[in-house]
C-alpha cells in the first residue's frame, strides 16, 4: 500500500466528539508528488484506524469495562454475591453479571446494535471519506513490513488487543460467558482491522498489507491467549506519547508535513515519538509475594531519526531533493515500571472508570533506554 502524507488527523481535543467530525478533521491531504507517494504505505489509513479506535475503546471502557464490585445472582433470587479480588478467577467472570433470560436477550442486542454502528458505522465512514477518491482495481498486495522501522505495525498490534479487550468487555457486560465474549472479542477486532486491509487490498494507491494482517493476529491473541490461560491479562500492552523537538528548522518543518504541529496530531502520526509497551503485573506471576498487587514493570519499544517510511529523503517545500542519510534510524528499547490501574482498590465508580480507560496507556516514570546503536540513556521521568 503506497501512503499519501495529509495533513490533520483526528482531533481529541473533545472526547465529545463524533465519529464523522473525527474522521473530517482527519483526512486533508497534500498535493501528490512522486516522492511523497514512496514515504509510507499503510500510516495514513492506518492514523484514522487509529483515531476511530481510541474512540471506540474509550467509549467501551467508560460504558462497560468496569464491573461492580459485586454482584447479585438475581436469577437465583439469593443474596450471593461475587467480589472482584475473589481468588477464583473463572468462576468471578463468568458469574460478573448473572442476568435473567429477559436481562440478557436486551443487553445482546443492545451491545449487538453497538458494534454493527461502532465497526460497521467506521467502516462506512472510512470507505466514502477516504477511499472513494481513489481509483480501484482487483486484489493486489504490497510489502510495508521495513516501513518506519516496523513501528506502525506495533501500532496495529495495540489496535487490536485494545479493541478487542474493550469488545469482550461488552459482551459479558451482556451476559455472555467469559469464554464466548473472549472468543467475540478477539475475532470481531481481528475482522475489523481486516476488513480495512480489504479496503486497501482494492484501491490502486494501496494494497493487501501480510504484515498488517500478522500484526493484527497477534494483538487479538495476546488479549485471547492470556484470558484462556490465565483468564486475566497479566501483561497488558500499552502506548505512550512524548512531544519530540527537532533541533533542525529543516527537520522541523520536515516534522509539521510529515507529522502535524498540534500535539494530537503529534500524537497519532510521529512514530518517533511513539513508544509501545508490554507491561507485566508482578503480583500476578508472584502471588505468595508481598509485592503491591498495582505494581507492573515493562518493556518499551520505540525508534527515533525516521523523516520517512524507507529513508530520510524527502522533497521539501521549494522542489528541492532533501537527503539526510546522516540521521541514523534507530530503534530503541526500554526498561520502566509501571503500574496496573485496575488492581487500585476504590469504591468509586467513576474512578474505576477512569482506571480501566487509562490502563490502555503507559504511565509516566523513569525509565532506562538503549538504541540499536549501543548507547544506553536514563531518564527521571519518561512519556
Amino acid at each position: 500500500m503506497l501512503s499519501r502524507v495529509h495533513e490533520g488527523s483526528s482531533s481529541l481535543a473533545t472526547l465529545r466528539s463524533s465519529f464523522g467530525s473525527l474522521v473530517s478533521n482527519s483526512i486533508a491531504v497534500y498535493p501528490d508528488t512522486e516522492l511523497v507517494e514512496l514515504e509510507g504505505s499503510h500510516s495514513s489509513v492506518f492514523r484514522i484506524k487509529l483515531s476511530i479506535l481510541l474512540v471506540f475503546i474509550f467509549t467501551c471502557n467508560v460504558s462497560f469495562g468496569q464491573t461492580d464490585s459485586t454482584t447479585t445472582d438475581t436469577s437465583a433470587n439469593n443474596s450471593r454475591e461475587f467480589y472482584t479480588n475473589g481468588p477464583d478467577v473463572k468462576k468471578l467472570k463468568d458469574a460478573q453479571y448473572v442476568l435473567t433470560t429477559d436481562q440478557k436477550k436486551k443487553r445482546q442486542w443492545f451491545i449487538g446494535g453497538v458494534n454493527v454502528i461502532g465497526y460497521g458505522g467506521s467502516l462506512i465512514i472510512l470507505n466514502n471519506a477516504w477511499y472513494k477518491d481513489y481509483a480501484k482495481t482487483s486484489f493486489h498486495t504490497f510489502s510495508d513490513s521495513k516501513e518506519w522501522l516496523q513501528v506502525d505495525k506495533v501500532g496495529h498490534v495495540w489496535a487490536a488487543y485494545n479493541a478487542g479487550k474493550a469488545t469482550s468487555a461488552m459482551w459479558q457486560w451482556a451476559g455472555m460467558s467469559h469464554k464466548k465474549a473472549v472468543w467475540i472479542g478477539g475475532l470481531s477486532s481481528m475482522t475489523y482491522l481486516t476488513a480495512i486491509e480489504f479496503l486497501d487490498a482494492h484501491s490502486a494507491k494501496w494494497g493487501w498489507s501480510w504484515s498488517d494482517i500478522g500484526a493484527n493476529f497477534i494483538g487479538s491473541g495476546l488479549f485471547m491467549g492470556q484470558e484462556f490461560l490465565w483468564t486475566e491479562q497479566r501483561i497488558q500492552f500499552k502506548f505512550s506519547f512524548h512531544t519530540k523537538n527537532y533541533s533542525e528548522p529543516i527537520l522541523e518543518q520536515r516534522a509539521d508535513n510529515l507529522f502535524g504541529k498540534s500535539w494530537y496530531e503529534r500524537m497519532l502520526k510521529d512514530y518517533n515519538a511513539q513508544t509501545y509497551w508490554l507491561s507485566i503485573n508482578l503480583k500476578s506471576f508472584l502471588p505468595e509475594s508481598k509485592l503491591p498487587a498495582w505494581l507492573n514493570v515493562s518493556v518499551g519499544y520505540g525508534a527515533d531519526g525516521m523523516y520517512g517510511g524507507f529513508e530520510n529523503k524527502w522533497i521539501d517545500q521549494s522542489g528541492n531533493e532533501v537527503t539526510r542519510f546522516d540521521i541514523p534510524r534507530k530503534r530503541q528499547f526500554y526498561l520502566a515500571p509501571d503500574i496496573d490501574f485496575t488492581k487500585i482498590k476504590t469504591n468509586k465508580k467513576w474512578l474505576k472508570t477512569a482506571f480501566t480507560f487509562l490502563n490502555a496507556f503507559k504511565c509516566p516514570a523513569p525509565a532506562l533506554m538503549m538504541d540499536s546503536k549501543g548507547k544506553m540513556k536514563a531518564y527521571a521521568i519518561y512519556f
